[in-house]
């Protein structure tokens, strides 16, 4: 991915200066990727939920201000946006599927390096959100940090690029995030 993160930055401005090439160029890098990427991290859901990563990037490409990547700035921009917009989506098929169970109980959730996906039970996908909001409040970067990994799928090594910090930082932030979301959680470690 570093090899296009001089190319992607650059059309992703260009695109925002009103280059329509640029912008299809950045279109097609950006939708493959985060396509890969929902691929990766979706595979682990054994094929349980319904949320393909099709629909999952479709969806947060919606939500990427309509399809439209001119607001964009650089790649930082666009995967603090897409991890949004994935986080989002994950959150809001999750109620979807709580409205069409109509209640249940509190289960507990269990929190690890994988994605939050579709096989998830709507109400744990829905504690992590509320959990991950809390953290938000209070350390921004740690969410944002979290976020690129559990719903965006990135890697340390990427996270480390993008925040320009080295791996061993992120390693850290991620298990001091994953702590924090299990105590307010109410997991055990």
């Amino acid at each position: 991915m570093s090899d296009q993160a001089a190319p992607l930055t650059h059309w992703l401005r260009a695109a925002g200066g009103g280059d329509d090439g640029a912008g299809q160029r950045a279109y097609s890098v950006v939708y493959s990727e985060l396509r890969r990427l929902a691929a990766r991290q979706l595979s682990g859901s054994g094929g349980h939920g319904t949320l393909t990563p099709t629909a999952l990037v479709n969806e947060a490409f919606l939500k990427l201000s309509g399809g439209s990547l001119v607001n964009l700035n650089d790649r930082k921009h666009f995967f603090n946006l897409a991890a949004r917009a994935m986080r989002q989506t994950v959150i809001d098929y999750a109620r979807e599927r709580l409205a069409e169970k109509r209640g249940g109980g509190l289960l507990r959730t269990q929190l690890d390096e994988g994605f939050v996906d579709s096989a998830l039970d709507p109400q744990q996908v829905l504690a992590i959100e509320q959990a991950l909001s809390a953290l938000d409040q209070q350390d921004p970067e740690l969410a944002e940090t979290f976020s690129w990994r559990v719903f965006a799928g990135l890697s340390a090594t990427q996270i480390a690029e993008l925040r320009g910090v080295t791996e061993r930082t992120v390693q850290r932030d991620l298990t001091f995030a994953r702590n924090y979301l299990r105590l307010a959680l109410g997991e055990s470690s």
